[in-house]
C-alpha cells in the first residue's frame, strides 16, 4: 500500500504513512511542513500512531517502566481512514485492527478552525469473541519531538512543567532534559520524564499540561489532558528520537485496568495537542484560543461580574445575619455584583465533619437564610452560597438515609478522607440527592451563584461495579461531569465556580463546563502575586478568579497590591471592607470602577510575561494582556533593593506607545518607554507595591 497522507490545517502540518505491511505511522505533527530527510527509513518504525497493552500480551524491546513496545500495539494494522468536516473544523479518524484479537482501535483527531490545536482521543472496540484486559491505551502518541534542527536534543529541547500544590498553584519550572535525567547517551533507555496524577484532584501536584520548546528550530509543542481524575503523560527515547505519550489512567501508574467484553467500547480521556511558531507565550496563545472555543457558551465569561465572597481574610466560614448585613452594604457600595456566602451557613458551630444535608442553620440566621439572600438581591447583587456536593461528613445527619451504594468503597469499607465520605455519582440515589439540593438553592432560595468546593482527594478509586479501583474512579469522574452538564442544561444562567481547596481541580474537563475557577486558598496577598500572574497559562484569564482581600490593619499600598493581583483576571473580592477607612475603601472602589472599563477586553486578550514565568521567590513579577491596540501590564515589586525594573516588551519594539499607570490614580511611580529597545522602565520606590499599567499602541 505505502500510502502517505499529508494534512495542512490551521497552520498545523500532519503526515501519516500506511506501509505495505499496513503499519500506520504518525511521521510529523508540527507548525512547519515535513522534511522526510529528518527521519531515516530504519527509524520510521518507532513513529507509531498509538500504544496499546493488553493483559497476557508480550512486550518488545528494553522498556523499563515506559509504555512503548506494547502488544497488540505493535500488531495493529490499518483498517480505514476518514477525513470529514463538522461545525467546528476538520475531523480525521484512523481505524486500526489487531488481526489476532480482532480488537479495533480508532484514533480521532478533531481540528478547530483558525487554531493550531487538535483534540485527540482513542476508541477501543472489542470485535473478537473473548474479553480482553486493557492495561494501557494512549490518547496521543508522537515520536520525533526533537527531529528539527542540528543541535543535540540535550542542548535545544526545553520542557516546561507546571508544578502546583495547595496555596502554591501554577509554579512553572523549565528544564533541559539532562536536568531531569534523560540524557542523550544511546538510542533508547529505560528512563522516562513523566507527570501523573492519581485520584480525584486532577491538579494535586501538576496542572495536567506541559510545553516542550525546540529552541533551535523556534517551535513549540503544548498539550493538556482534559480529565478531572487520574491521568499520565511521559516523554521517552526510542529509535534515537524523543516520544510523547499522553493518556488517561494506566494500570502501572494509576491502578486502572479495564475488562473489555465482546462488543463493548472504551473511549480514552481526551487531550489537546497544539503547535506554535515561537516559544512558551505563543504556545499558550494557541491553547488559550482553543480553551475559549471548547468552553460551554455562557454569559458569565462575557460580563465578568465582580464577585464578593465573605470567606478569605474575612468571616472564615462563620457567617451570621449580624455579620453579613454590614458586609453586604459595603460590598454593594464598592461595586460588587455577586455576593456569595461561603462555608458555615448550614451548621451552628463546627461544621466540617457534619456536611451533607445542606439546610440553613437557624442559629446563624434567625430570620431564615432567605432573608439575607433577599437582602443581597435588594442591594442590586446576585446572591450565592458555598456548597460541597460531592462529599458527606462522617457525622452528617443525612447518613441515616444512605447505604453503601452511595459511597466509594475499597476493600469492603467506605472511602474516608478528612472526615468526609466520597459520594459516587454513578448512584441514582446520589444524583437525586444532588439534584434536590441544587433545586432548593436555586428555586427556593433564589441563588444565582454557587461556589462548588471539593476538599478531599478520594484516592485511587472505588471497587464497586468496576473492573479496578481506577475504573471505578473514571466512571465516577464521567458521571459527575454528566450530572454537571444536566444542571447547566436545567439552569443555564446559574454560575457555578469550580473550587477544590483552591486550584486542585484546575483541568479542562471541569473548565470546559465551569465559567470560573478558584485559583488558590493562598492567605498572604504578597504570595498570591506569583499565582495570579501564572494563572493565565493554566486557564483563560476570564476564568481565573483571584482573591483580593484588603486587611483591616493594612495601609494604602497593601490595598493597591491586593487589587492589582486580581484586576486583569476575575475579581474575587473579600476582606472586611465595611471596616476599612474611607480612603482605603475608596481605593478598592477605584480599582473596581476601572476594572469595569477594561473587563470587556479580557475575554479577547492573550497573556504575555515580560519578565518570564513568575516564581514565588522573585523580587519582581509581571504579566500582561494584549487585545488589539491596547495592552495592560501588572507589575509587582516584591522585594530587593532595586527601585527600577526594565520590562522587555519586544513585541512592541519600534512602536509609539502611550504608557500610563492606570491604577492607582495617585502614586509616586514613574514609567519610561524606549521604542528602539522595546523596553518599559518602571520605577517603584518601595517593596511590596504593585501597579497596573495601560498601554495604548500606535504602530
Amino acid at each position: 500500500m505505502n500510502r502517505q497522507i499529508e494534512i495542512r490545517e490551521n497552520g498545523l502540518h500532519l503526515v501519516l504513512k500506511v506501509t505495505d505491511a499496513l503499519d500506520v505511522r504518525l511521521l510529523h505533527f508540527g507548525p512547519r511542513p515535513y522534511d522526510p530527510a529528518l527521519v531515516p527509513d530504519k527509524q520510521e518504525e518507532g513513529f507509531r500512531l498509538l500504544e496499546l497493552q493488553l493483559s497476557g500480551e508480550d512486550r518488545a524491546e528494553y522498556h523499563g517502566r515506559t509504555h512503548r513496545a506494547t502488544f497488540p500495539g505493535l500488531r495493529l494494522q490499518y483498517r480505514s481512514y476518514s477525513d470529514t468536516r463538522n461545525e467546528i473544523g476538520r475531523k480525521l479518524e484512523i481505524a486500526l485492527i489487531d488481526p489476532e484479537t480482532k480488537l479495533e482501535a480508532t484514533s480521532h483527531l478533531q481540528f478547530y478552525d483558525g487554531i493550531s490545536v487538535v483534540r485527540s482521543w482513542t476508541v477501543l472496540r472489542n470485535g473478537g469473541s473473548e474479553p480482553v484486559g486493557v492495561e494501557y491505551i494512549s490518547t496521543f502518541a508522537l515520536t520525533g519531538l526533537d527531529k528539527e534542527g542540528l543541535q543535540d536534543r540535550d542542548e535545544k529541547m526545553v520542557l516546561s512543567i507546571p508544578h502546583t500544590g495547595w496555596q502554591s498553584e501554577v509554579q512553572w519550572r523549565s528544564y533541559r532534559l539532562p536536568e531531569l535525567g534523560l540524557s542523550h547517551l544511546t538510542d533508547r533507555t529505560s528512563k522516562r520524564v513523566s507527570c501523573s496524577n492519581t485520584g480525584s484532584w486532577a491538579a494535586a501536584e501538576h496542572v495536567p499540561m506541559a510545553v516542550l520548546e525546540n529552541e533551535e528550530a523556534g517551535t513549540s509543542l503544548v498539550w493538556q489532558i482534559e480529565h478531572n481524575g487520574s491521568w499520565h503523560w511521559e516523554i521517552i527515547d526510542q529509535f534515537d528520537f524523543l516520544t510523547l505519550l499522553v493518556s488517561g489512567p494506566t494500570e502501572h501508574d494509576n491502578h486502572w485496568w479495564k475488562r473489555l467484553r465482546q462488543g463493548e467500547e472504551f473511549v480514552t480521556v481526551p487531550a489537546a495537542i497544539g503547535v506554535a511558531e515561537g516559544g512558551f507565550e505563543q504556545a499558550i496563545g494557541q491553547l488559550t484560543a482553543y480553551r475559549r472555543v471548547i468552553r460551554r457558551p455562557n454569559e458569565d465569561n462575557r460580563l465578568l461580574r465582580v464577585i464578593f465572597n465573605d470567606y478569605m481574610n474575612c468571616l472564615w466560614g462563620s457567617p451570621t445575619t449580624e455579620k453579613l448585613l454590614p458586609l453586604i452594604d459595603a460590598a454593594a457600595d464598592i461595586g460588587s455584583e455577586y455576593f456569595c456566602i461561603d462555608a458555615g451557613w448550614y451548621a451552628p458551630g463546627e461544621w466540617w465533619d457534619g456536611v451533607g444535608e445542606w439546610l440553613p442553620s437557624a442559629e446563624r440566621f434567625p430570620e431564615g437564610i432567605k432573608y439575607v439572600l433577599d437582602y443581597i438581591r435588594a442591594k442590586g447583587m446576585i446572591p450565592g452560597l458555598w456548597l460541597e456536593i460531592e462529599v458527606m461528613g462522617i457525622r452528617s445527619p443525612k447518613l441515616a438515609e444512605t447505604n453503601d451504594n452511595w459511597f466509594f468503597m475499597r476493600h469492603g469499607q467506605r472511602v474516608k478522607d478528612r472526615s468526609r465520605y466520597q459520594l459516587d455519582f454513578r448512584s441514582p440515589e446520589v444524583i437525586a440527592h444532588a439534584n434536590g439540593v441544587i433545586r432548593r438553592l436555586v428555586e427556593e432560595y433564589g441563588v444565582g451563584y454557587i461556589k462548588m468546593d471539593y476538599n478531599i482527594n478520594a484516592g485511587i478509586g472505588t471497587e464497586k461495579d468496576a473492573d479496578s479501583f481506577g475504573d471505578g474512579l473514571l466512571q465516577h469522574n464521567r458521571a459527575y461531569l454528566a450530572w454537571l452538564d444536566s444542571i447547566f442544561e436545567q439552569y443555564p444562567d446559574l454560575v457555578i465556580e469550580n473550587c477544590s481547596s483552591g486550584g486542585m481541580r484546575m483541568d479542562y474537563a471541569m473548565l470546559s463546563r465551569h465559567s470560573i475557577q478558584s485559583t488558590s486558598d493562598q492567605e498572604d496577598y504578597i504570595n498570591y502575586a506569583a499565582i495570579a500572574a501564572s494563572s493565565p497559562s493554566a486557564l483563560t484569564p476570564e476564568q481565573s478568579a483571584i482573591w483580593s482581600y484588603p486587611l483591616r490593619e493594612g495601609d494604602d499600598e497593601e490595598v493597591v497590591f491586593n487589587m492589582v493581583n486580581a484586576m486583569l483576571l476575575r475579581v474575587h473580592q473579600s476582606g472586611h471592607v465595611a471596616e476599612l477607612s474611607p480612603r482605603r475603601r475608596a481605593l478598592v472602589k477605584e480599582a473596581l470602577d476601572y476594572y469595569k472599563t477594561i473587563r470587556s477586553d479580557i475575554p479577547q486578550s492573550l497573556p504575555f510575561w515580560p519578565l518570564g514565568l513568575p516564581k514565588a521567590q522573585d523580587d519582581w513579577i509581571s504579566f500582561g494582556l494584549r487585545y488589539g491596540d491596547h495592552a495592560y501590564v501588572a507589575v509587582w515589586r516584591i522585594g530587593g533593593d532595586d527601585a527600577v525594573k526594565e520590562l522587555p516588551l519586544q513585541q512592541f519594539a519600534g512602536m509609539e506607545i502611550e504608557a500610563r499607570i492606570a491604577y492607582p490614580s495617585e502614586h509616586d511611580s514613574q514609567l519610561a518607554w524606549d521604542a528602539a529597545s522595546g523596553r518599559l522602565k518602571v520605577t517603584l520606590s518601595r517593596a511590596k507595591t504593585a501597579r497596573l499599567i495601560e498601554l495604548k499602541i500606535r504602530a
